[in-house]
Parts: structure tokens; C-alpha cells; sequence
């Protein structure tokens, strides 16, 4: 895998770049988006060990379908929370290349989960991060699906990223991946929050559909890839030996409260 080419991926909300796609074609990148990308840790799985989205996943909703019917009026729901709190929790979670990233799980983990309080946690999430977004790949290059603000005209919550997202593939939605792919990395560490990591995942990845990025259909299936994909990341020794790393991390205890106001958190997250 080429990193500049997955952080011009990371700058298209999340979508993936296959490693030997040829180099005539790279992701889009920006001067910004080429200084983030020595920043990111290189994934754990090599090509041949990704799970195959095209056959992991059927076809996108054709447009006179029922299950498009339902991306559409699932849309629209996201459309209505434009200016609530859920549409600026959802922008915030588009945030992908920050070491903040991580701090969307913090509220959810019950402890600040960040490079400087949790070094070790931290690097094993940025680090999955690369193989859960890298696995939706082959899809949204086969499908090379239209995103939803694309067919409606209608605002999105990261607006100077629309021209990029145009050239790349809605479907599935790779936050979706990352997201929930945290959310069951951080389940396995923190057992006892199990439920509220998980749902926080998922959440994260519903954050595509209110941002008016990603159709319904995109987000579900990306929760598919992320579960094969953190299947296959525990076959990896340097996976295993990260997460016992973090497991010692959080066992030893001493970890500060999260930073943000998780109360409004929740009340964003109960909007819809």
C-alpha cells in the first residue's frame, strides 16, 4: 500500500486505495494531504490478507429499488438534523487525520483515548485504522457509487472535501469500517463497555448518512468489511502483540476522564 496514496483516500471521507492500483491514477492529494500522510503508521495486513469487499458485499441498491427508497428517505432524516448538535458531532467525527480522531471513542471507553493518554491504544486504532479503510477498496472502485449530495444538491458537513468525494466511490462507506472496526477493537480491550464501544462505532460510521455523504446502504455494509477485516487482523502477531500492549496500558489503570462534555455527546447522539 502506498501512503500518500490512502491519506488522499483518508481526505475523501474515509475511502480506500488499493495497493497496486497503478500509478497513472493516485487518489487525489493536496499539499496538506501529502504532509499528513508520513504521519499515519503503515496498516497490518499486507494486500493478499485483506478481506475482499466485492465479494463480501451484494451490489448497491439499484435506483428503482426498495432498498434505495429506503437509503433515500434515510437521507433525508440525516437532512433534517442539519444545525443540531448531531450534525456538529457528525462533523467532528469526520475528522480522520487528526491524532483526535481517537477522542470520539473517549466518552464511550469511559477514559481519554489519545496519543498522549493512551499512547498504545492510540497507535493500535491509528494503525487498524489503515487495513479497515484499505478493505472497502475493491467495491467502491468496482460500484463507484454516487454519494448522496451528489443526487440531492444538498449540503454536506465538510464542504471543502465535496470535490474530491465526487471522485470517489459512496459504496461502502469506509468511516463506516473505521468506525465500527475501533468500536469492536475497544470492546475487546474495555470488556465492560462493550456495549457503549460498539454503539459508539457504529455511530460513528451513521455519521456519513447525517454528514450527506454516505446513502444508508453505504454505512451498513461498511460494518460488514470491518468486522471480516478485524477478524483477519487477529491472525497478525504485530496486531496481537499491539493489543496486548494496549490491554497492559488500560490494565495499569490511572487514566484520565474524557475531555469532552460526554452529556452533550449523548444528546447529540439521541437526535437521530
Amino acid at each position: 500500500m502506498k501512503a500518500v496514496w490512502f491519506a488522499g483516500a483518508l481526505a475523501l471521507a474515509g475511502a480506500a486505495v488499493m495497493a497496486e492500483q497503478p500509478a497513472a491514477s493516485p487518489a487525489p492529494a493536496t499539499e496538506q494531504v501529502l504532509a499528513k500522510a508520513a504521519k499515519f503508521p503503515s496498516g497490518y495486513l499486507d494486500h493478499a490478507a485483506l478481506p475482499d469487499s466485492i465479494a463480501l458485499l451484494p451490489a448497491p441498491p439499484a435506483d428503482d429499488s426498495t432498498a434505495f427508497a429506503r437509503d433515500e428517505e434515510a437521507s433525508k432524516r440525516g437532512l433534517a438534523l442539519h444545525g443540531t448538535a448531531r450534525w456538529d458531532l457528525a462533523t467532528s467525527d469526520a475528522d480522520l487525520f487528526t491524532p483526535k480522531a481517537t477522542e470520539a471513542l473517549s466518552c464511550a471507553a469511559g477514559f481519554e483515548v489519545s496519543p498522549e493518554t493512551t499512547p498504545a491504544t492510540a497507535r493500535l486504532l491509528r494503525r487498524a485504522m489503515i487495513d479497515l479503510g484499505v478493505s472497502t477498496g475493491g467495491a467502491k472502485n468496482k460500484y463507484q457509487r454516487p454519494r448522496p449530495f451528489m443526487e440531492n444538491g444538498q449540503p454536506t458537513c465538510t464542504p471543502s472535501f465535496e470535490n474530491y468525494l465526487r471522485k470517489d466511490g459512496s459504496y461502502p462507506s469506509g468511516h463506516s469500517a473505521i468506525g465500527y472496526g475501533w468500536g469492536l477493537i475497544m470492546a475487546e480491550l474495555v470488556p465492560g463497555r462493550a456495549t457503549q464501544l460498539v454503539a459508539r462505532g457504529r455511530a460513528f460510521g451513521d455519521s456519513r448518512r447525517v454528514c450527506n455523504v454516505h446513502w444508508l446502504s453505504d454505512v451498513e455494509e461498511g460494518r460488514i468489511v470491518a468486522t471480516a477485516t478485524v477478524a483477519e487482523l487477529h491472525s497478525v502477531p504485530a496486531f496481537q502483540d499491539d493489543l496486548k500492549a494496549a490491554q497492559k496500558e488500560i490494565a495499569a489503570g490511572n487514566l484520565p476522564a474524557p475531555t469532552s462534555d460526554c452529556a452533550k455527546e449523548a444528546e447529540a447522539l439521541a437526535e437521530g
